[in-house]
């Protein structure tokens, strides 16, 4: 299916296009602005095109309770023992930092933007001009959120991780109910960090066509593997956390890409939707040169006129000048028509 492409701040978002690479810095800043100032420096040296970042306080996320469902328990998870609120204390980007980050972003110019999680982060993001808005996948059923960002008329990137298919059918329609066509959908899983084999992203496609939109990739596994082989399934936007080293902690420092990484990354996704293409058969104008060194028959003996062609006399060897191999049947026990050197292709023009 054929989805419409649009823009992102001045970058054209669709598949005619390179993908769109965002550097999500989330809690990497382990509150300190400098170190924020310091990412976004170093995401643009990376080659990406957009950097994003996260709205919200603790207050606005959940409650200060520090028991039962409000703490994690989880083993498995890297935050385990802290309550939600202590998480989302740690991790939040101050609201003061947003407008000297996002300065720093157009310096560089990229399109720096935010994922906000309650009505006031959307009119908070609105007075700082946001250029787009992503939905995060535990916010992918809040219905009222989506339709508030999509109100405004700017792109809506939505992951759906843990997400159905009726439940992004009603995110897409609450969009489109504000009139808003500007959608990508991002192919998540909700784990942290993800595994290869959970990721499913041969659902990039089929999420295109199923809802008409832009479809891409919020990337949690570790690497580039996933992120690479989501572009050549289609994907025109992908997300991946950043930070400047894992070595000096974070909360999502295990499973976000260091500077070498993230441009590794870029050029390679890169690299992988040019080699897409279209569908396309028979010799590209740079193998064009290639097609004499094919196989093709040759006459291998010196040969007299009346001479009967056999195996012994000719062979299908390189270069490719002669008639094609396919004919070697046809033109044994004929003969030739006048005095041949060995080393001379086949010809037509040479056989009785």
């Amino acid at each position: 299916m054929t989805v419409p492409s649009f823009k992102i701040g001045r970058f054209e978002i669709g598949p005619e296009h390179p993908p769109f690479i965002v550097a999500e810095m989330s809690g990497n800043h382990n509150q300190s602005l400098d170190r924020a100032l310091a990412i976004v420096d170093a995401a643009a040296k990376a080659g990406v095109q957009g950097l994003k970042i996260q709205t919200y306080t603790a207050d606005t996320m959940t409650l200060d309770i520090n028991r039962d469902e409000f703490r994690i328990d989880d083993p498995k998870s890297l935050w385990k023992g802290k309550s939600l609120y202590q998480l989302y204390q740690e991790a939040h980007t101050p609201w003061e930092w947003h407008e000297a980050i996002f300065q720093r972003c157009r310096e560089h110019g990229l399109v720096g933007f935010s994922t906000p999680f309650d009505f006031s982060a959307v009119d908070f993001l609105e007075n700082l001009d946001s250029p787009c808005y992503k939905i995060a996948s535990f916010e992918n059923i809040d219905i009222p959120l989506i339709k508030k960002v999509a109100a405004t008329g700017k792109p809506v990137i939505i992951s759906t991780g843990m997400a159905s298919i009726a439940e992004l059918d009603d995110a897409v329609k609450a969009i489109r109910s504000e009139g808003n066509e500007r959608i990508v959908l991002l192919k998540c899983t909700s784990s942290y960090p993800a595994t290869p084999e959970n990721s499913h992203i041969l659902t990039i496609p089929h999420m295109r066509d199923l809802f008409g939109v832009q479809v891409g990739l919020s990337d949690h596994t570790l690497g580039t593997g996933t992120s690479v082989a989501a572009v050549a399934l289609g994907a025109i936007f992908v997300e991946k956390h950043f930070t400047l080293n894992r070595a000096e902690g974070g909360v999502d420092s295990a499973f976000s890409l260091e500077p070498t990484e993230m441009k590794a990354l870029v050029e390679e996704t890169r690299r992988a939707w040019q080699s897409l293409g279209e569908i396309f058969y028979g010799p590209t104008e740079n193998e064009m040169a290639s097609l004499k060194h094919r196989r093709s028959l040759y006459f291998v003996q010196d040969m007299k006129a009346g001479d009967i062609i056999t195996a012994q006399n000719m062979r299908s060897i390189r270069p490719g000048l002669g008639l094609p191999p396919k004919y070697c049947e046809i033109l044994l026990r004929k003969k030739v028509t006048r005095a041949i050197k060995k080393g001379t292709p086949v010809g037509w023009d040479m056989i009785e």
